[in-house]
């Protein structure tokens, strides 16, 4: 599948280890590589999907510059928006507690910008999706950010994880997207490179 790639050499330019387990999933070889000190800092202006579209854009400048012709670059930033605030990750168990406080009992959009490089093409897109929180107790807040340290995940928390076992309620959209990469919108973007 995806014989159009052929030609390129695939980098997922990500540290996270559940884009790398589901760009995997999609049967494609790709290697990782990561940057320090991407500035993921976005205009005041921007809401809802233009963020992380921003970002993954903001990232993929940062590879263009030592890039390789046959390389096709893929970068993603993926944002919890709560009643029109970005939740990112969180600063220490404190405040993340703060924010599974905040999505306890309500919908929340998960967002996640893709964008997808190469010497001659540069694509961004963004998929979202509705997720919605049970009421979820202090006690509960507690065990799972003192068992699963959610410190590097976007609004504190991994539906894959405890938390989405107990606290989710309903989801609109993709699955996978909330995990960080939206593999079927990727894959469909993937197929029309040339």
């Amino acid at each position: 599948m995806l014989d159009n790639l052929k030609k390129y050499k695939i980098v997922l330019a990500s540290n996270s280890p559940r884009r790398r387990e589901l760009l995997q999933g999609l049967g494609l070889d790709f290697e990782v590589r990561t940057l320090k000190g991407i500035d993921e800092s976005y205009p005041s202006s921007l809401k809802g999907e233009d963020i992380p579209k921003f970002i993954s854009g903001q990232k993929a400048k940062a590879y263009m510059r030592d890039m390789a012709d046959d390389e096709l670059i893929i970068t993603a930033d993926t944002i919890v928006y709560c009643d029109g605030e970005v939740l990112g990750k969180p600063s220490d168990d404190e405040d993340a507690a703060r924010m599974l406080r905040r999505l306890s009992g309500k919908t929340h959009q998960v967002i996640t910008g893709v964008s997808v490089i190469t010497k001659q093409t540069h694509r961004v897109f963004a998929t979202t999706s509705l997720v919605q929180f049970d009421n979820i107790s202090d006690e509960d807040i507690q065990f799972y950010v003192s068992h699963y340290h959610p410190n590097d995940k976007a609004g504190a928390y991994g539906i894959q994880e405890w938390i989405g076992y107990i606290g989710v309620v309903r989801l609109e959209g993709s699955f996978y997207n909330v995990m960080g990469l939206p593999v079927q919108r990727l894959y469909k973007e993937l197929s029309t490179i040339e």
